[in-house]
């Protein structure tokens, strides 16, 4: 097992371009391409032209997400746009592959070329590490966008997986009266025992007219137009869910309910946290893999 690594970043946000500058700083060869927008990242960190050197690479981290726009590469910090398969066809049968959020055609565009791909984005490492920032982002969202405070307010978080447990009692900490919406009895019953106050997120229809705040962390959509009609007017919904998201976007325009579909917010808020991330779970896969 290596303690320095040949890796390549391709493409992404400011996520990617922090991480590049955190890899070649713990001392490992790092090149980077579709970040030229990214600015100048320091010592250590190669900006390249073009792939031919990826081959080589002992790792290439691709985006979180992986793809933009159908199946091109996630590439905001590029000039250009760059097909995926373009860019697996440079690497070699077998190579190591580390993308975020990996859907299936990504998947068997890897699988077709023979690459070993690993979505980081999947693990629970990472994914816990993701509720602070994305929790400290929707808090300042939240503060941003509503004409009171928090303190005092009335404030629903739906969902109590990694994210909820990481929302409630922050928000609770800033004086909201926090109530949780979840499905599971045994995770109803963890929420009343926290002493927040209790929701089913299967029976919201008729339940959510003196909130102020809905923060909505489940990828399915609870949140239609039957329930949205229930809510008061300058009630806030922010939808933290990765896509299809758990709000119907349309009727809400429709009834006037101000929503937000807050995606993304670690990379935003916090990139080199999330970045760090992203970098201790890509050296849990390599050193696993026993690169």
């Amino acid at each position: 097992m290596k303690h320095e690594w040949n890796i390549w970043v391709v493409g992404g946000d400011q996520r990617q371009a922090q991480l590049a500058v955190q890899l070649a700083r713990d001392g490992h060869t790092v090149h980077t391409y579709a970040l030229e927008r990214a600015g100048e990242l320091g010592e250590g960190v190669e900006p390249e032209r073009d792939l031919r050197g990826a081959v080589r690479a002992d790792c290439v981290i691709l985006p979180l997400p992986v793809t933009g726009e159908g199946t091109l590469l996630n590439t905001p910090l590029s000039e250009g746009s760059l097909p995926l398969a373009e860019v697996l066809d440079r690497l070699r049968p077998g190579q190591i592959v580390c993308a975020g959020l990996v859907t299936p055609p990504v998947a068997a565009l890897a699988d077709a070329r023979g690459l070993t791909l690993h979505d980081y984005f999947a693990r629970e490492e990472l994914a816990i590490a993701n509720a602070v920032p994305t929790a400290e982002g929707a808090i300042q969202i939240a503060m941003e966008e509503l004409p009171i405070t928090l303190h005092g307010a009335r404030v629903l978080v739906v969902g109590y997986g990694r994210l909820g447990r990481a929302l409630a009692p922050r928000l609770a900490a800033l004086g909201a009266r926090v109530s949780v919406a979840a499905r599971k009895w045994s995770d109803l019953a963890w929420i009343e025992a926290e002493g927040y106050g209790v929701e089913h997120s299967g029976q919201l229809r008729g339940w959510l007219c003196g909130y102020d705040l809905i923060l909505n962390t489940v990828p399915a959509r609870l949140l239609e137009e039957e329930t949205l009609r229930d809510l008061k007017p300058g009630c806030l919904v922010l939808d933290l869910a990765s896509k299809p998201g758990g709000v119907d976007f349309e009727a809400a325009r429709r009834l006037g309910v101000k929503a937000v579909w807050a995606l993304s917010l670690p990379g935003k808020v916090a990139p080199v946290t999330a970045a760090r991330a992203i970098k201790s779970t890509i050296y849990n896969i390599l050193n696993e893999l026993g690169v």
